[in-house]
């Protein structure tokens, strides 16, 4: 008898804080069980961090975050993450971390984290889906954790209700 592996669905997001006020980059994920029954998560700042690194941040930190092998639908905002899944990885580790720009091979930028996506992908199993996921309005008095949604709410449930079903279908 084999166990099937859980599945999960990972939503990674970022939040830029202005030029005169770098405490508000942060990262967060939310990794949920398709079924609902498991919720985990985190979120941090990251003073003077580029964006594309904080994405790649979040989801690092959601893939490594579970304890055991698992299914996982990742579903980000992020243009530069989901190409570098898709097309990059592969390439990257054959040629060692380096990629050929204007004719002279330079090191992949973020090669730390993308390395940690790497062997993560050993452990689990994932499909990376590009979805562009709006950020709350911002409140004046919120600070920058109050300003990511607590939950996977409902109106989210409902905007990914496709996903949902296509992915519990699998």
């Amino acid at each position: 008898m084999t166990l099937r592996a859980p599945h999960y669905l990972l939503f990674s997001q970022t939040r830029r804080g202005s030029e005169h006020d770098e405490c508000n980059d942060a990262w967060r994920f939310v990794l949920e069980s398709v079924d609902g029954s498991e919720k985990i998560e985190a979120s941090d700042a990251e003073p003077e961090t580029e964006g594309d690194r904080l994405e790649l941040l979040a989801v690092v930190r959601g893939l490594e975050s579970l304890d055991q092998p698992s299914r996982i639908t990742l579903v980000t905002a992020s243009r530069y993450v989901s190409r570098g899944m898709r097309y990059g990885l592969s390439q990257w580790r054959e040629s060692e971390w380096r990629w050929e720009k204007f004719g002279r091979m330079v090191p992949v930028r973020n090669n730390d984290l993308w390395k940690r996506v790497d062997r993560a992908l050993q452990i689990h199993r994932v499909d990376c889906r590009q979805w562009r996921i709006d950020a709350p309005h911002e409140h004046e008095n919120a600070r920058p954790a109050e300003e990511f949604p607590r939950q996977v709410n409902r109106r989210t449930r409902r905007r990914f209700s496709w996903l949902f079903k296509k992915v519990v279908q699998h």
